[in-house]
């Protein structure tokens, strides 16, 4: 998957790259600065998904269900697409391939950065086909459910493009990728339990959105960019 997928790249850059020049082109190459640029990525996220990490652990109790979360990921087939087969060769096709053409054709990082993701969320739709054979009397749950689902995923798109061309790293926008598949959406229903609860969870959704706008370029920022903005 990765050859394939990379071929195109490769073949425009080769007469003037190296291999390893090309691997960094497509955000293959692993050195420590791109795991810290990981990991400042990672945690970018986590602010954003403040409200749901601390209802998850704390609110909801969910912490005493999180060893078992955990090992779903690599003990069950679901936990393995979800999240590591499927961050992987998405972001592998969206980002390490999809972005470095449109690079190559000279397209200014905020075009790519809106742009490219509209394939990332077009490559969803297929789900309203598999929704309608099973629900054919359906049509307008159909058509709203896959507006939705294109809407969240371009979106999603946007931020792991932005996070590649950042750091110049793939595997950063696999991390993101697997933690926010996750976290899910956010849920805006109340919290069980006391008032307090609820108005905590939903002060955090806030304080959350607000970090991740003040931390978005501190902590993507890095050496290995493969575009300035």
């Amino acid at each position: 998957m990765v050859l394939i997928n990379s071929a195109p790249v490769a073949y425009f850059c080769s007469p003037h790259k190296t291999y390893l020049d090309i691997a960094a082109f497509l955000g293959l190459y692993v050195k420590l600065p791109l795991t810290l640029d990981l990991l400042r990525c990672l945690l970018l996220t986590a602010v954003l998904f403040l409200g749901p990490l601390v209802r998850r652990l704390w609110l909801d109790h969910g912490w005493r269900e999180l060893r078992g979360d955990v090992g779903k990921v690599f003990t069950t087939w679901i936990g393995w697409r979800n999240y590591v087969a499927g961050p992987f060769t998405e972001e592998i096709v969206f980002r390490a391939s999809v972005v470095p053409l449109h690079l190559l054709a000279g397209r200014s990082p905020g075009t790519i950065v809106f742009l490219c993701p509209l394939f990332f969320g077009i490559a969803h739709i297929h789900h309203a086909y598999e929704f309608y054979i099973n629900n054919p009397n359906r049509v307008v749950v159909m058509i709203i459910r896959s507006l939705f689902q294109f809407t969240y995923t371009t979106l999603f798109g946007w931020f792991a493009t932005f996070v590649f061309l950042r750091t110049g790293s793939v595997w950063t926008s696999i991390a993101v990728h697997s933690f926010c598949n996750f976290m899910g959406l956010p849920d805006f229903g109340r919290v069980e339990g006391p008032k307090w609860r609820s108005a905590v969870y939903f002060v955090l959704l806030v304080a959350g959105a607000f970090g991740f706008y003040r931390l978005l370029w501190p902590l993507t920022e890095s050496q290995h960019a493969l575009a300035r903005f």
